[in-house]
């Protein structure tokens, strides 16, 4: 039990860290409507710092329950949350190589947490 809960707090960090890549996403794109007169622009700006800050503070706190391959190799994942995110909230879309190469990661991640 012990250790489905150390993987979800793996995850759930990992999940925090995806949205760095929504937060500059967002910070760039009222960067391009209103330039650096926009206050959406400091505003998501502000909350990428923010949430880079709580995620290495946490990440720091995980990864001290397990080994530095497996916690890396579960780290990928966020690769397939950014893509959710782009598909979800910016409204892009997914080739099938998008989707393959994600099956690729998560296959990865499987492998090398098989053994642990």
């Amino acid at each position: 039990m012990e250790k489905w809960k150390n993987y979800l707090l793996l995850h759930l960090n990992i999940l925090l860290f995806s949205f760095t890549g929504v937060f500059s996403k967002a910070a760039s794109i009222q960067y391009n409507e209103h330039g650096l007169r926009g206050a959406g622009v400091y505003l998501f700006a502000g909350l990428m710092i923010l949430n880079c800050f709580i995620y290495a503070l946490a990440w720091q706190k995980v990864i001290k329950r397990f080994d530095l391959n497996v916690a890396y190799a579960n780290k990928s994942v966020y690769l397939i949350w950014s893509q959710v995110w782009a598909a979800l909230i910016f409204r892009e879309n997914l080739s099938i190589r998008n989707i393959l190469g994600l099956l690729v990661v998560l296959i990865g991640v499987l492998v090398v947490t098989r053994n642990e």
